[in-house]
C-alpha cells in the first residue's frame, strides 16, 4: 500500500492546481492519474508542421485575479492573446458574441420576451436578445451541443450567452489578464507538479486499496463513479475532434474558432484553425496550417467526459452524490467532475486554491480525529 497526507486523484487543473499549493506548504502530496500523461483537458501538444493544437479543443486563458495569474505564470511565461471569434450563419460571418447594435436592429424586441422568471433555456434567452437573433445563432447550436431541446435546458445555462459592446470584438474584453503560456499548456502543466511523486497510468477507482491518505483525499474523478453510479449515472457531452492538415493553405477561415449554429448534423458544430494562436513570426516559419472540427456526442467513457448536462434531474442526483460524499470525512470531491460544475480555467484555478486553504485549515485541526481515506 502507498501511503501520504494527501492523496490527489487527477492532475488537470483543480487536483494540479491543490497539490502545488499543498507541497508548496511543505505537506506530502502524492498524485494519481488515470491517463498517461498529466494535465487533464488542457494538454496540448506540437503537430509535426510546428502548429501547437489543443488536444481537447481551444483554451484561452484570462482571468481578472492577479493572483491567479501570478500563479500561472510560475511554470509557463505568458504572451498577450485576446481571442476573437465568429459565427458562420446566414452565408456569412458574425462576430462572436454579438454585438448591442444587433439588438438595435429589432425595435420592441423586449416587448414580446417572456415576462417573470425563465423557466428554461429558451425563455432566459429571450430575455436577453430578439427570437430572430436566437434562432440564428442559439437554437441550432445548442440543440446539438447538448443533443436536447433547449426548452428542457436549466436557464441558468443562459448566463454564458453575452453580448459585447457595438464595435467590441472580443470574446471576453472585460478579463483584465489574457493570454496563452509560451511554453505550452502541457509544459505548464508538468511543471505545476514538477517535484510531486506522481502515478500516471492508474485507474485510482480500480485500486483503491493500493493507495491511503492520512489526511485527505483530493479526488477530482466523475462523482458517480465514486460511489459504483449505483444511484445511476450523470450526464455528459464531449467533442470528437478530427485535426486536419492542409499542406498547401497558409490559413483557411478568418480567426482561431468558428462556430456553426446553422450546420447540417453531419458538418462540424465548431472549427478551430491553430495557427491562429501562433505569434506572427512562428507562423511565418510553419508550413501550411491544422483545422479541427468538432462534433458533439454524448461518451460513455468518463475519460471522455468534457461538459455537465445542465438538466435538473442529473444536477439532482448530482448533489445526492455530492450530500454522501460530504459525510466521508477525509474526502474532497472538487473539479468539474467531482463538482459536477463546468468551470472555466481561471474558475478551477480560483476554487482548487479557495479548496486547498480549506484542506489546510480543517485538516490541521482533525488530523487525528477520523481515520485514512482510502
Amino acid at each position: 500500500m502507498t501511503t501520504a497526507d494527501y492523496v490527489v486523484v487527477g492532475t488537470g487543473l483543480t487536483g494540479a492546481t491543490v497539490a502545488r499549493l499543498l507541497e508548496d506548504q511543505g505537506r506530502e502530496v502524492m498524485l494519481i492519474e488515470r491517463r498517461p500523461a498529466v494535465g487533464g483537458n488542457v494538454r496540448d501538444f506540437l503537430h509535426p508542421s510546428g502548429i501547437r493544437v489543443h488536444a481537447y479543443g481551444p483554451h484561452y486563458f484570462r482571468c481578472s485575479s492577479r493572483r491567479i495569474w501570478d500563479f500561472v505564470n510560475r511554470f509557463s511565461p505568458f504572451r498577450p492573446y485576446r481571442a476573437k471569434i465568429q459565427s458562420y450563419a446566414g452565408g456569412r460571418y458574425h462576430p462572436w458574441p454579438l454585438q448591442s447594435d444587433r439588438l438595435g436592429e429589432f425595435p420592441g424586441w423586449e416587448s414580446q420576451a417572456p415576462a417573470g422568471d425563465p423557466r428554461n433555456f429558451e425563455e432566459a434567452c429571450l430575455q436577453q436578445m430578439p427570437r430572430a437573433l436566437y434562432e440564428q445563432f442559439i437554437r441550432g447550436y445548442t440543440s446539438r451541443q447538448w443533443g436536447m431541446d433547449p426548452r428542457e435546458l436549466e436557464p441558468q445555462l443562459a448566463r454564458r450567452i453575452r453580448t459585447n459592446r457595438a464595435g467590441v470584438g472580443e470574446l471576453t474584453p472585460t478579463q483584465r489578464f489574457q493570454g496563452l503560456p509560451i511554453l505550452g499548456y502541457a509544459a505548464m502543466m508538468e511543471g505545476m507538479l514538477a517535484g510531486i511523486p506522481c502515478e500516471c497510468g492508474v485507474d485510482y477507482l480500480q485500486q483503491r486499496d493500493a493507495f491511503r491518505a492520512r489526511r485527505a483525499l483530493i479526488y477530482t474523478g466523475p462523482l458517480d463513479e465514486f460511489f459504483g453510479c449505483d444511484e445511476g449515472r450523470l450526464g455528459y457531452r464531449g467533442q470528437t475532434r478530427e485535426h486536419r492538415y492542409l499542406p498547401d493553405r497558409d490559413l483557411c477561415q478568418p480567426c482561431v474558432q468558428v462556430n456553426h449554429p446553422q450546420a447540417k448534423p453531419h458538418e462540424p458544430l465548431r472549427s478551430i484553425e491553430w495557427k491562429h494562436l501562433m505569434p506572427q513570426e512562428d507562423r511565418d516559419r510553419s508550413k501550411g496550417t491544422v483545422v479541427t472540427s468538432e462534433h458533439p456526442f454524448t461518451p460513455v467513457n468518463s475519460d471522455q467526459y468534457e461538459y455537465p448536462m445542465p438538466v435538473a434531474q442529473h444536477r439532482a442526483l448530482a448533489r445526492r452524490y455530492a450530500a454522501r460524499a460530504a459525510t466521508i470525512g477525509r474526502l474532497v470531491a472538487c473539479g468539474r467532475l467531482g463538482e459536477y460544475r463546468y468551470f472555466d480555467m481561471d474558475q478551477a484555478i480560483g476554487r482548487a486554491m479557495t479548496l486547498a486553504e480549506r484542506v489546510l485549515s480543517r485538516n490541521e485541526r482533525t488530523a487525528a480525529a477520523s481515520p485514512p481515506v482510502r
